[in-house]
């Protein structure tokens, strides 16, 4: 069976007597989480965007620093407080108190807390603006003596509102909600002097051997699933920790080799739509048969002893092509909105849509063929659309490996030609071809030239709730250069527009487990249970090496 470039789918007054001070006090002033960037949290996180409006602090429900959970806990204790006060004393200082609590969902709760270094002690109280600490103590001073003795300070005015004061005024509440300065970059990802978008990482996990794929099960569990090339993929659960025997071991049947740049070996996985009743997992592998070099696509059914194993005996082969070179071998598997499997099969690709192919009236057509005029597409994805309007779900993204001169990223539909061996990019490639009337391709969304790089690693659409700035944001990079790049849409042209991303400094990167530096060879990009985006990179770029790491991506701006 011989392909060439396509692509195929298959299927939170008054006094009563210090003994009840005390502990309206330290609910007031003990309670906020330890934790910090620019805007930040105080648990070293940067601020998100919560999956169900806040009821207590609505007004940290589009961006701050707590869930609904969270923001229950400081309604708890608002009210566990106010039991301390008669009618009057809530009405004079309740809007004062649940202010105050609220600050710990501010999107700069770090800075309101002077909770930015980890190394000085935080604050027990937000810092409060002068004009607003003065009207807190004029309408509620006679509850606060208590609370002077604890904190050092006596019964004046001054001496509390300079207790209450930050060095970096520009923070204080409430003052920072409305600080343009501050708050003109909220929603944008922050950039340096040369327009590139500074994000941060977290290591996730290292010593694997060049990491193919990462996918997770959708059921609930949010561990994830790691492939490496030599044929191993290993289930890492939600603690970060990995379970000691692999999900699934084809080392013995997957062809590859330790040198650098042999595309063979164990390229992709991905589970069933519906993997918590189907039980059943797709792989896509060279090998070589009776001396000819192929790539298999098999099924797997999930062990009935062990849901973190599969029966390595259930396989069933589905699809055998020959491939007889060492690279350009495709690698990918996925699933689209549509419930088929889409495989990406090397130069150049293809999309076998079994039950969808929009050539069947063609009569010497595969029967699985969806779109062609691929070169060798690697990592494609499936947009899960925008979480509030559902815009852009079941689009389908994907970086294909260019010739000489340009990488190209596509949005690949149906029936689709994507026109090498015409085109590459935007430009010709075979002149004879490209003037060819019939032609009729479709032209990639963005094309890069190999200055930038000479090997696109296709990525994912970000639709994550912790990087709220980030939505809509196409991440992908490039595994020769080590870039790392973006696209965004203009929703009203359909145009995308390039930024690349580099890593923030270290004062922006600087808080706990965040780093700003990363392997270069970009091997693939990969979406968790929640949408948060990491990306899979090596130092070494061989099967044999333990040199691979796991990133998540972080953005400090929010």
């Amino acid at each position: 069976m011989t392909l060439r470039s396509n692509l195929l789918v298959v299927p939170w007054p008054v006094q009563r007597t210090s003994s009840y001070l005390l502990p309206l006090l330290l609910l007031l002033l003990l309670h906020a989480w330890r934790g910090s960037c620019h805007p930040q949290c105080l648990d070293y996180k940067p601020p998100f965007e919560p999956h169900r409006p806040l009821v207590f602090c609505k007004e940290y429900s589009k961006f701050g620093c707590c869930d609904l959970e969270q923001d229950e806990e400081v309604s708890t204790r608002f009210y566990t407080v106010m039991d301390f006060f008669d009618y009057s004393g809530f009405t004079a200082c309740g809007k004062f108190i649940r202010s105050i609590l609220c600050q710990e969902c501010s999107p700069y709760a770090a800075h309101l807390f002077d909770a930015e270094d980890a190394n000085t002690p935080m604050r027990v109280l937000p810092g409060l603006c002068r004009d607003y600490c003065s009207d807190y103590w004029h309408q509620c001073r006679y509850t606060l003596s208590l609370a002077l003795e604890v904190l050092g300070g006596t019964e004046d005015r001054g001496a509390f509102c300079d207790f209450l004061e930050l060095k970096d005024k520009q923070y204080c509440y409430p003052n920072v909600l409305s600080n343009a300065e501050l708050n003109a970059n909220l929603g944008s990802v922050r950039e340096d002097s040369e327009g590139c978008l500074e994000l941060c990482l977290q290591e996730v996990a290292n010593g694997l051997r060049n990491p193919v794929a990462m996918i997770h099960a959708n059921d609930g569990s949010h561990r994830f699933f790691v492939a490496e090339q030599l044929g191993y993929v290993w289930v890492y659960l939600a603690n970060g920790s990995r379970v000691d025997r692999p999900f699934l071991n084809l080392t013995q049947a997957v062809l590859t080799s330790p040198w650098a740049g042999d595309e063979r070996g164990f390229l992709c996985i991905a589970l069933h739509p519906s993997f918590t009743t189907v039980r059943k997992a797709y792989v896509y592998y060279s090998v070589s048969v009776k001396k000819q070099e192929k790539i298999r696509v098999s099924e797997f059914t999930l062990s009935t002893h062990d849901v973190n194993q599969l029966d390595h005996a259930s396989e069933r082969t589905i699809l055998e092509v020959a491939e007889p070179a060492s690279n350009h071998n495709g690698g990918q598997l996925l699933f689209g909105e549509d419930g088929f499997l889409y495989i990406f099969i090397g130069d150049g690709g293809l999309d076998l849509g079994i039950n969808n192919n929009p050539f069947l009236a063609e009569p010497n057509a595969m029967p699985e063929i969806y779109a062609y005029g691929v070169r060798n597409m690697w990592r494609c994805s499936v947009d899960r659309g925008d979480t509030a309007t559902g815009r852009g779900r079941g689009r389908l993204f994907c970086g294909d490996v260019g010739q000489n001169k340009y990488e190209e990223v596509d949005l690949v539909v149906k029936g689709g030609n994507y026109g090498w061996r015409a085109k590459e990019g935007f430009s010709c490639y075979d002149r004879k071809l490209c003037k060819n009337s019939t032609l009729d391709d479709i032209l990639p969304i963005f094309a890069y030239p190999h200055k930038l790089g000479k090997s696109v690693t296709g990525g994912y659409i970000y639709r994550g709730c912790q990087m709220p700035n980030l939505n809509g944001l196409y991440i992908f990079g490039d595994f020769m250069s080590g870039r790392l790049m973006s696209l965004k849409e203009n929703t009203t042209t359909g145009e995308w527009h390039y930024n690349e991303i580099c890593m923030g400094k270290d004062q922006t990167c600087r808080f706990p487990k965040l780093i700003n530096s990363y392997y270069k060879y970009i091997i693939s990009f990969a979406e968790d249970e929640a949408g948060e985006l990491y990306f899979l990179a090596t130092g070494t770029p061989s099967a044999s090496a333990r040199a691979g790491v796991i990133y998540k991506i972080t953005d400090p701006s929010k």
